[in-house]
């Protein structure tokens, strides 16, 4: 296991009554429950620069879609109404 490093926080005092009381149900120390809590941030969110990163390869890809979209200047020539009247 890696080096632990001391860290020293401040909490809301029902903040550290759920700690306390989260820990207490699972048999650990506080500071393994906000390890846990922590790790399961991580898990969830993964890391935040390589989910900047999926939206950077997202928005070159959308950039190079539209570039290829085909141009229509000419207004259209038909309405709503008149696709449905095709259809009855």
């Amino acid at each position: 296991m890696s080096r632990m490093i001391r860290k020293q926080i401040y909490l809301h005092a029902e903040q550290d009554a759920l700690l306390k009381q989260c820990a207490e149900a699972l048999g650990i120390s506080e500071a393994e429950m906000i390890r846990r809590c922590l790790d399961d941030v991580q898990r969830h969110t993964g890391s935040p620069l390589a989910d900047r990163q999926a939206w950077q390869d997202e928005l070159a890809f959308l950039h190079s879609r539209a570039e290829r979209l085909e141009v229509h200047p000419q207004p259209r020539t038909w309405t709503r109404e008149e696709l449905y009247a095709e259809r009855t």
